[in-house]
């Protein structure tokens, strides 16, 4: 019933998920190709209001005139929109699901005993401090150097090494699948963060002001939105990379590689760059920045180049032994690896293995996550050896037979 009642939490938890992730992401590119498309009007009325820039746009059957006034406009006559249940509830929702998979799990998901072996209380309170480090190491470097001189440049560069560090010791420490997973958890916690400690606070004070019917300092008050400009910005170049880092858990090709940490960071990367492209591309149309193609450019190549290294080999299995394995080895082994996540009283992903005749219906997918990805046992918790691994891809190659 644990089990049964996590799925149904597991596929909730996940669907509310990418509901609101979809909601945050599409506000926040809408308003980064607004920010990049407004044009300063040249109409006397909107200038002598404060909008400092304004555009056209068409859809749905009608015509928008979305207009930004670069401090606060004087009053606002209907109602005042905010922007933020997006962000935390992709977060609460995201960190919930963390909690359910891999927290709840720890001993399965997080650890791999092969690297470092420690509890599951140890695993998962150092999952959750790398969630908390990232954000006050980047949040230190945005207040230190990013009003700076060439500030942004400086941030970006030594974001870049923050999170090739990151992608590195994450692999180091937890579970291939896990380290994935957790990178991406640790740069949407930042992104949240953004949003929650500065963006919105940086807003209210701004609002508060405008509306307290008494003289305000409008340059003083610039600062608030130059801070939650930067923070805005920076969310919106994570965002391809979190993406994939969240999807690439679900290819074991990537995360069972012995260099995966460096296919992450490359990944991620050409995520980022690509996004550049994406956010140049509009201010270039509009001549106010370069061709913004030599970022697409790199990020191809980059994933080109990931793809070519990571093309298949054949599975290496020892000689072929000299006498057939029996059917009798290969039960024994799901008897003691695998019956206890795929047995009468819990099925993992569905999947049953105690009887024969289930042994024999699944024998590809037993291959392919055992033999070939050696995704399973899950963080090899079972201790399953490369003998016993080589034994079984005997037998299915052999044909699988029930004798």
């Amino acid at each position: 019933m644990e089990t049964y009642l996590l799925e149904w939490a597991n596929l909730l938890l996940r669907w509310v998920h990418v509901i609101t992730a979809i909601a945050w992401i599409g506000s926040s590119f809408y308003f980064v190709f607004l920010d990049n498309n407004l044009q300063k009007p040249n109409s006397p009325d909107l200038l002598e209001k404060g909008v400092g820039g304004a555009m056209w746009a068409v859809h749905g059957g009608g015509f928008y005139n979305p207009q930004k006034y670069m401090v606060a406009p004087q009053k606002i006559h209907t109602k005042l929109h905010w922007f933020y249940w997006e962000a935390y509830s992709t977060w609460l929702s995201g960190f919930a699901l963390f909690t359910v998979l891999y927290l709840w799990n720890a001993g399965t998901f997080l650890i791999d005993k092969s690297l470092m072996q420690w509890t599951p209380f140890m695993a998962g309170s150092a999952a959750v401090a790398f969630l908390v480090a990232f954000w006050l190491i980047y949040d230190t470097i945005c207040r230190v150097f990013g009003f700076r001189k060439n500030g942004e440049l400086i941030v970006a560069g030594l974001m870049i090494v923050v999170i090739g560090f990151a992608s590195w010791s994450a692999n180091q420490l937890f579970a291939g699948r896990a380290a994935f997973l957790l990178v991406g958890a640790m740069i949407a916690t930042a992104m949240s963060a953004n949003v929650f400690f500065w963006i919105i606070p940086g807003q209210r004070k701004v609002v508060a002001a405008m509306t307290s019917g008494e003289p305000y300092d409008a340059n003083a008050l610039a600062i608030h939105g130059k801070r939650g400009k930067q923070r805005s910005v920076h969310n919106t170049y994570f965002t391809l990379p979190v993406i994939f880092a969240m999807l690439s858990n679900h290819y074991s090709f990537l995360y069972t590689h012995e260099q995966r940490w460096v296919l992450l960071f490359l990944m991620m990367f050409a995520g980022a760059l690509i996004r550049q492209f994406f956010v140049q591309r509009h201010a270039f149309h509009l001549g106010r920045a370069g061709n913004p193609w030599p970022f697409a450019a790199v990020g191809i190549v980059l994933i080109a180049g990931v793809i070519v290294a990571l093309k298949p080999e054949a599975p290496k299995v020892s000689a072929t032994p000299a006498a057939p394995v029996a059917f009798a080895q290969v039960q024994s082994l799901v008897g003691q690896h695998c019956l206890s996540c795929h047995g009468a009283q819990v099925q993992m992903k569905n999947v049953r293995l105690d009887s024969p005749e289930l042994i024999k219906q699944h024998a590809q997918n037993m291959y392919q996550q055992v033999v070939v990805t050696k995704q399973m046992p899950m963080g090899n918790a079972t201790g399953l050896t490369e003998e016993d691994r080589a034994l079984l891809g005997h037998w299915f190659q052999a044909g699988a037979n029930l004798d």
